[in-house]
């Protein structure tokens, strides 16, 4: 820390030197004789004679009329006679350095600094450099800690430290982890009261706060843990987590059709892991909703799609690449150009057997199964990125039906990209 504050002083002392040595220069040039007008004005009028005599030698010679002699000898005695105001004007204005010069100098080399202390006290992340600089104590000793140590770790910071909601957070999740809800349920309120409500995050931890809440009441829902999930889809009525919960008790309580509401709602909004939870529930309530004897709509939520792709390379040009080189192997719609699935290999890898299907989605509504034919490429890259570039290999079959695709897709890298 003390190499940090010696550089702040040095950055400073070289911003006050900026300010002052404008008025130490001028001072020096005060304190010089001053004949240096006097020297430049005889300077001036040797060179006019010089010129006046080079005019009559060529006036002499014949090279010049009287006309052009006059007219340059003119120009010249102007040239000189203006030199010799502008030496007047600046002997007319001498520069002048008052007490109150020096004042306002000292003031300002003083106040640049100053200001500048000012400013990062009250921006500035002075608690972050210190931590940085002087490092903390490891207190495990270089050893990799246990859950129980790393939560009683960082138990202990915040205890210290309480105004930190990234902490939080972190402890909160890692109760959920040690299913100690109740515990996480009090680190997800302490993060609450450091977001503000227009956060966008605020909804999300809203979620898991009813669900820390959802579990430690063994699963049972009841006037708080409503009254909160009401509140977030008041504000985000595309929750994920509040939807899901939502979901469950209905479904707990036999509102079968409730509940697929619920699940089909937050299923646009969800991550593909939560998709495939939500799938199973929806499929389980659209069954109970059938063993009842009512009828259930078509659910595209409940499509899925896969495909099983063999890639091979063709060994005539095989040898063109590295054994390293990255293989793109993706399925996009029919013409089109964002990827549905991907999975990445290497050349040494190949051949192989892939599957793409729609865990693999980019974007939650971009899913193979959302589409009726795709194409599926395979591409080795010469530049590491997906898009095509001129040396790439490359292989496509198009197109392939998507639903109902049960035969192993034959893919062979076989031609290079132009």
């Amino acid at each position: 820390m003390t190499s940090f504050w010696l550089g702040i002083a040095a950055l400073t002392v070289l911003a006050m030197c900026f300010v002052l040595l404008p008025y130490f220069r001028a001072r020096r040039a005060l304190s010089q004789p001053q004949d240096v007008a006097v020297d430049r004005q005889a300077q001036n009028i040797a060179i006019y004679k010089e010129r006046v005599t080079e005019l009559d030698a060529e006036l002499d010679a014949g090279n010049l009329s009287n006309d052009d002699h006059a007219g340059l000898k003119l120009e010249l005695e102007k040239n000189l006679l203006n030199d010799v105001a502008d030496l007047e004007a600046l002997n007319g204005k001498p520069l002048r350095l008052t007490s109150q010069t020096l004042v306002t100098a000292i003031l300002l080399a003083i106040l640049v600094p100053v200001s500048a202390i000012a400013i990062y006290g009250e921006y500035g992340r002075v608690d972050d450099v210190t931590a940085m600089l002087n490092g903390e104590a490891d207190p495990f000793n270089g050893q990799t800690p246990s859950m129980n140590e790393a939560v009683t770790e960082l138990e202990a910071r915040l205890s210290a430290e309480p105004d930190k909601p990234e902490g939080w957070f972190l402890l909160a999740n890692s109760y959920m982890n040690m299913q100690r809800y109740q515990d996480a349920a009090r680190s997800f309120a302490r993060v609450l009261e450091f977001l503000p409500e227009d956060a966008p995050q605020f909804a999300g931890v809203q979620g898991q706060y009813a669900q820390a809440l959802y579990l430690a009441n063994e699963n049972q829902m009841n006037g708080q843990i409503r009254g909160i999930l009401d509140d977030i889809l008041a504000n985000e009525p595309y929750e994920v987590t509040a939807l899901g919960l939502l979901g469950i008790d209905a479904y707990e309580n036999q509102r079968y059709r409730e509940a697929l509401g619920f699940w089909r709602r937050a299923y646009d909004n969800a991550e593909p892991v939560q998709q495939e939870s939500l799938r199973s529930g929806i499929e389980s309530a659209r069954q109970a909703l059938i063993e009842l004897g009512e009828t259930v709509p078509e659910l595209p939520e409940l499509k899925s799609a896969s495909l099983r792709i063999k890639v091979s390379l063709k060994p005539e040009i095989a040898a063109s690449v590295s054994a390293d080189s990255p293989v793109f192997i993706f399925a996009r719609p029919v013409g089109g150009r964002v990827p549905l699935a991907a999975v990445r290999l290497t050349v040494a890898d190949l051949p192989a057997e892939v599957v793409l299907d729609d865990s693999m989605a980019m974007q939650p509504q971009m899913t193979l199964s959302s589409v009726a034919e795709v194409e599926v490429i395979a591409r080795v890259s010469s530049s590491g990125e997906l898009r095509p570039q001129a040396g790439d290999l490359t292989g496509t079959i198009s197109p392939v039906a998507v639903q109902q695709q049960v035969d192993i897709l034959d893919l062979s890298i076989d031609h290079i990209v132009e």
